[in-house]
C-alpha cells in the first residue's frame, strides 16, 4: 500500500510505520461506511483548516 502525505502542497517523506499506520486507519474508516466494499482502487481523504 502506498501512502503520500501533503501539507500545504509539500510531499512530506514518510518512512514504513508511518504509511502502514495512516494507511490501515484510512482503510478502516473507509471500508466501515456503508457502501465501501472491498473492491477499492484508490482512497483520498482531504483536510482543510476553517
Amino acid at each position: 500500500m502506498l501512502v503520500e502525505l501533503k501539507v500545504d502542497d509539500e510531499a512530506i517523506p514518510l518512512s514504513a510505520f508511518p504509511q502502514d499506520f495512516m494507511g490501515n486507519v484510512a482503510v478502516a474508516m473507509a471500508q466501515s461506511l456503508r457502501g465501501v466494499g472491498g473492491d477499492w482502487k484508490e482512497i483520498n481523504i482531504r483536510v482543510v483548516r476553517d
